[in-house]
């Protein structure tokens, strides 16, 4: 599969919410992902394929650090190297722009996603009581330092 990485616009939102549908049980609306559009923390990258979208990655900087608050890949994009692209993207950003580190929650079920981002160098530092619903589950912070100091 061919496919870029570009910066988020708005052509691709309807997309991403097909894909969040696809992959969570809480999908984000539309709506929020047009308010991550005009959110100035908000930095988004997308794996573009045929001109459409077939992942995505979003972070909110915060002074020095990141908040990775999604990243999702449809199912017939998966096991092509869109995950790792959007995450080896988003990493590069982190570092040009200075941040200590990335931060995370995932689902205490999802091993899948707890090894790849432990793949990209983040570790378990704490828990969030019932954070998830539909089912209600505990989610794992995952952190990743960046810079000492």
């Amino acid at each position: 599969m061919r496919f870029t990485i570009e910066q988020l616009d708005g052509r691709y939102i309807p997309d991403m919410v097909e894909i969040e549908k696809e992959c969570f049980s809480a999908p984000w609306s539309y709506e929020s992902f047009a308010q991550e559009l005009v959110n100035r923390m908000a930095v988004y990258s997308v794996a573009v394929s045929d001109k459409r979208c077939v992942g995505y990655m979003g972070m909110h900087h915060i002074i020095d650090e990141g908040y990775i608050t999604n990243i999702a890949v449809t199912n017939g994009a998966r096991r092509h190297g869109v995950a790792t692209a959007l995450m080896e993207q988003m990493l590069t950003y982190a570092r040009k722009s200075g941040l200590r580190m990335m931060s995370l929650e995932v689902r205490q079920s999802n091993q899948v996603a707890i090894d790849f981002y432990r793949k990209h160098g983040f570790e378990i530092v704490g828990f969030r009581k019932n954070y998830y619903t539909n089912p209600t589950e505990d989610g794992h912070i995952m952190t990743k330092i960046l810079l000492n100091g």
